[in-house]
């Protein structure tokens, strides 16, 4: 007959086994982390492929022209707040979409120094015929998380960002499609 101190499982043990799932774990989970940046990352280029596939111009491109529709006159310094990106970006964004007479510029005619972008005939077509969201899968998930979940993810990716060894903080005014 077993004594009741015997029919206990081994305190010892149980604490190994504990530290070995725990320690296989902690390998695991950066993997399983990275999996999902993988699939973000990805799921992201394939929208901004298949908007340069239906399209013909970029996904950030795609999302000027958006914001435009969005706000007729709307200038550089406010377009590039929007998208939260650099104004010389945003500038060299829109000088291509004004060479493929996509966007046009007209200047204010109270203030002769602002200058109003609109988009052309061709430009209305295209954004109709787009697949959306026009400003890219990653910004429309994001805006329908909670202001909760926002803070932590926002928390957590800056703990990720100091763990880089290398990092062009810089990358942040550049729109996801130009990297």
């Amino acid at each position: 007959m077993q004594t009741l101190q015997s029919a206990r499982p081994d305190r010892s043990a149980q604490n190994q086994w504990r530290h070995n799932v725990g320690n296989r774990n902690k390998k695991q989970l950066p993997l399983q982390v990275l999996k999902k940046f993988r699939i973000i990352y990805g799921t992201v280029r394939q929208h901004f492929r298949e908007i340069e596939r239906t399209c013909g111009v970029t996904g950030s491109q795609l999302w000027v022209m958006q914001e435009v529709a969005n706000t007729p006159d709307i200038g550089i310094s406010k377009l590039a707040e929007r998208l939260s990106i650099h104004q010389s970006t945003c500038s060299q964004l829109v000088e291509k979409l004004v060479a493929r007479n996509l966007i046009s510029k007209e200047r204010s005619k109270e203030d002769q120094r602002r200058v109003g972008l609109r988009l052309t005939e061709e430009a209305t077509r295209l954004i109709k015929n787009a697949p959306g969201p026009a400003e890219g899968v990653l910004p429309e998930a994001l805006s329908a998380l909670s202001v909760d979940t926002m803070r932590s993810l926002d928390a957590s990716l800056e703990k990720v960002i100091q763990q880089l060894r290398i990092r062009d903080d810089r990358l942040a005014g550049k729109p996801l499609s130009d990297m």
